[in-house]
């Protein structure tokens, strides 16, 4: 049996809605237990707490109600994984276009500030969402030619101060779902996969309190999701590894973690996101998940 020589200490970084983790909790405790790394959950937003240890941001889904305070912390935490920069670049999704730039297949995507009037696809159902937002939130899909319904959504999140997206709805995902393409340390884990999100003609009201006000209840910071285990195709891991190798050339590095949404298109998987900020890992939906994890955390620390 392995001797542990130490303990390092190591902070999740939370939500005040959900002060004890998401449902990975336990199995990443254990996980880190086991190699000797002593980690306990603490809400980004206390603000007597202390970041005088290693942080690894997870469950901090209320961030998009205020991004720039989010922002402001993450840069203020001396050693966090993954790093300001990351969640800078990563948490605000027209991010898209640089990776369509680079070349890589993601869902065609137009992005319009509040002033800008949106120019909606005439002839395709189309998806309306917020360039920074979690859990579907603000995303609403809407039939060809429903433009009263989309500018009254466009309206809301303008008023609101965002940015939107819009994009044709990629109707493969009501019949195949999408997959989370898994990665630690730059190295492929595991696949998940998702159920549909948008049934037809549906808007999920957008979480916006007032500046300075934090949702109360875990349940309205994301949509219920399907999930079930799924092993990926070779065409969605070879667009996984090709978003992986764009996000180690463009930050130097390997991060702790990284998550890949991919679509299904009849070209080819497309990606939808990349999650890099506080995305749900999925412990528990393949063997060994938690413990290689763990292993890429005790191998930063």
């Amino acid at each position: 049996m392995r001797t542990l020589t130490g303990v390092r200490d190591l902070l999740l970084a939370t939500c005040s809605q959900l002060p004890d983790g998401d449902e990975d909790a336990a199995l990443l405790l254990d996980a880190l237990g086991s190699r000797g790394i002593s980690a306990r959950w603490q809400a980004w937003t206390e603000p007597d707490a202390g970041w005088d240890v290693p942080t690894v941001l997870r469950s901090t889904w209320d961030y998009t109600t205020d991004r720039d305070a989010f922002l402001a912390w993450a840069a203020s935490v001396p050693t966090l994984l993954n790093p300001e920069p990351v969640a800078r670049w990563s948490s605000d999704k027209t991010y898209l276009a640089e990776l369509a730039s680079a070349g890589l297949p993601v869902v065609p995507t137009a992005a319009y500030p509040p002033g800008q009037a949106p120019d909606l696809p005439q002839d395709v159902e189309f998806v309306i969402k917020p360039s920074v937002g979690a859990g579907s939130r603000g995303c609403g899909r809407f039939e060809a030619g429903d433009f009263g319904g989309a500018l009254s959504h466009a309206a809301d999140l303008h008023g609101e101060g965002r940015t939107l997206l819009v994009q044709p709805y990629v109707c493969g995902v009501d019949e195949q779902g999408e997959t989370a393409l898994l990665y630690f340390g730059g190295v492929f884990s595991h696949a998940i996969a998702k159920g549909a999100m948008l049934p037809p003609a549906t808007v999920y009201p957008s979480v916006k309190p007032a500046k300075g006000a934090m949702v109360s209840d875990g349940a309205e910071l994301f949509v219920p999701e399907r999930v079930t285990a799924r092993s990926a195709s070779e065409d969605e891991l070879a667009v996984g590894d090709k978003a992986i190798a764009f996000i180690r050339e463009r930050f130097g590095a390997d991060l702790l973690y990284a998550r890949v949404d991919v679509l299904p298109t009849v070209d080819g998987p497309v990606i939808g996101e990349l999650e890099l900020v506080e995305p749900s890992l999925f412990l528990g939906y393949a063997g060994g998940a938690a413990d290689r994890f763990a292993a890429a955390v005790a191998a930063v620390l």
